[in-house]
């Protein structure tokens, strides 16, 4: 009789029903139907995957006035803490499956490790990529969306290939290329999910920098985000020159003096 260690083997080597798991499915042994049920969820969960990669590429796609048109998203990071630069960045993606970006999606919804493993397979995917960082200065000067704005124009100017069509999250750019602003597009778009995670990382990675340098607030922690431990350090340690000086609570801080 085929022990269990060996049935797992064997379905880990498949990735579609085969014959032999009729069988399988009629052992009565508790660890035979475990492992079966183990399979049925991965295969489920990869299906899922590659629905989700599908549709984004059938989405990006619909944009596309013919197949040597180039698709560029747009996405941004961090328009909400107290404290840091807004980063943006445009990615232009090919025209085929990337099924090496299987799984991209929001940054928000991959892990860390996750949206670290993917930068690597975006820019080697990528037609072209481009990352902006808008400063705090900017961000008290002219407020926040338009801050984000500019951004996003300036990564799709200093992208190495002009695209054709430009698809932004939620935000309408002024820009001479035609362009369509999407709601939650860093779920629907290919494109924008990259870019997502090329604005993500290098905020993070940026406020780790930030973390080392200005010791104590945890911004490696919160990303410069209102947190219950970043508004205590405030009141403690004070105002840095990278908090947002027109964001509240800080503004009244100040104000106060």
């Amino acid at each position: 009789m085929t022990t269990i260690k060996e049935i797992k083997e064997k379905l880990s080597t498949e990735t579609v029903w085969q014959s032999w798991m009729d069988e399988l499915a009629k052992d009565e042994r508790t660890g035979a139907q475990n492992a079966l049920k183990s399979w049925k969820r991965a295969q489920e969960k990869q299906q899922k995957l590659i629905d989700e990669h599908q549709s984004k590429l059938a989405f990006d796609q619909s944009f596309r006035e013919n197949s040597s048109s180039l698709i560029a998203g747009t996405d941004e990071a961090g328009r909400g803490p107290l404290a840091g630069p807004v980063v943006t960045a445009a990615v232009i993606l090919p025209n085929n499956a990337c099924e090496e970006l299987l799984g991209l999606n929001d940054s928000k919804q991959l892990s860390y490790d996750k949206r670290e493993e993917f930068i690597e397979k975006i820019m080697q995917t990528a037609i072209a990529t481009a990352v902006h960082f808008q400063s705090v200065e900017v961000i008290d000067d002219i407020n926040i969306y338009e801050a984000t704005r500019e951004s996003m124009k300036t990564s799709i100017e200093r992208l190495a290939v002009k695209p054709d069509y430009v698809l932004a999250d939620a935000m309408k750019l002024d820009i001479e290329i035609a362009q369509s602003s999407i709601i939650k597009g860093d779920a629907k778009s290919l494109a924008i999910a990259a870019a997502s995670i090329l604005a993500k990382t290098a905020r993070d990675h940026y406020m780790e920098e930030m973390d080392e340098k200005y010791p104590g607030y945890g911004f490696a922690k919160h990303a410069g985000y209102g947190t219950k431990q970043h508004l205590e350090a405030l009141e403690h340690l004070g105002v840095t020159p990278i908090h947002r000086k027109t964001f509240e609570p800080i503004k009244t801080m100040l104000l106060k003096g």
